[in-house]
């Protein structure tokens, strides 16, 4: 099996449920659901969807980085919002910065996340074009 390399946020839960905020396979990247809790432990965006999913993508943005790749790389993401009349602001958001490479993509109405001042959580798929050792 190729190296297998991880990319950690430091967030409290990575440790408590002993995950990484990413890991790469060969050229596959899978990034863990994200949400809107920055380096500090802070929340993010409280009570503003459109908000909270631009933190999101830059943070998966940071680690994919981390790993050689960036957004353009990506070609799944999974959208988990609290309130699916969100939809349309987390669209726009999701929209605002994957114009043009547009992969594809789910969003769902789950009943809540572990916090309830976060609105909304995505997973990314990546697969790199080139692997840089």
């Amino acid at each position: 099996m190729p190296n297998r390399k991880r990319v950690r946020s430091g967030v409290q839960w990575e440790d408590i449920v002993a995950y990484s905020r990413a890991v790469q396979v060969g050229n596959v990247i899978e990034v863990a659901g994200t949400t809107a809790v920055n380096k500090q432990g802070e929340f993010v965006g409280e009570n503003d969807p459109y908000e909270q999913t631009l933190f999101i993508i830059r943070k998966a943005e940071e680690a994919l980085n981390e790993l050689g790749a960036d957004l353009s790389d990506v070609i799944r993401t999974r959208i988990y919002v609290t309130n699916i009349e969100d939809w349309e602001t987390v669209g726009k958001a999701h929209g605002d910065c994957f114009r043009g490479i547009y992969p594809v993509t789910t969003l769902v109405e789950v009943s809540r996340l572990i916090d309830p001042r976060l609105l909304v959580e995505i997973e990314f798929s990546a697969v790199m074009r080139e692997v840089i050792e």
